[in-house]
């Protein structure tokens, strides 16, 4: 997959491998004219904790939506309808955490439901920062240094309790 940014589904032997190498250091790469030096520092860090296996938790990588914000949730009369996919294989934690980065409604029920099939993690909290990594880059890229501060934020949350 390449439009609008390019993201890479080279298989790695760990999720934390493949965040690193994959999704954060080529989109962190293009991010870079748009942060400060301390945010690049920042990112760097959190790069380097993935990429030395600090997250890898072991869950076998689950298919994920890839681009479920809310815009990207229907909520009709007949049920949850998901649109636009950008489907991959990789952490179960990831949509939950790109859910929660611009408002979802009801997230307390969808973090329920999604914890009555499959209880999340402890410390899940504390990666959602993680998470939300990847897709902030993204709209920096995209869209502009607005999301600078939200970026720092994230790997701010990130390296305060991993780092």
């Amino acid at each position: 997959m390449s439009e609008p940014l390019p993201m890479s589904l080279n298989p790695h032997n760990s999720w934390d491998e493949f965040y690193a190498v994959e999704r954060l250091r080529p989109m962190a790469e293009l991010a870079a004219p748009r942060l400060s030096s301390s945010a690049r520092e920042a990112i760097d860090r959190v790069i380097e904790l993935c990429a030395a296996g600090t997250f890898d938790d072991g869950d076998v990588p689950c298919r994920l939506h890839g681009d479920l914000w809310s815009g990207n949730v229907m909520w009709t009369p007949a049920g949850v309808v998901l649109i636009d996919p950008a489907a991959h294989g990789g952490h179960r934690e990831t949509d939950l955490a790109m859910l929660a980065l611009f408002g979802c409604p009801f997230l307390g029920e969808v973090l329920e439901g999604y914890r009555s099939v499959q209880p999340l993690r402890p410390g899940w909290q504390d990666r959602v920062g993680l998470h939300q990594l990847y897709p902030l880059l993204a709209h920096v890229v995209l869209f502009g240094g607005g999301y600078a501060t939200q970026t720092h934020r994230a790997v701010a949350s990130v390296l305060t309790t991993y780092g």
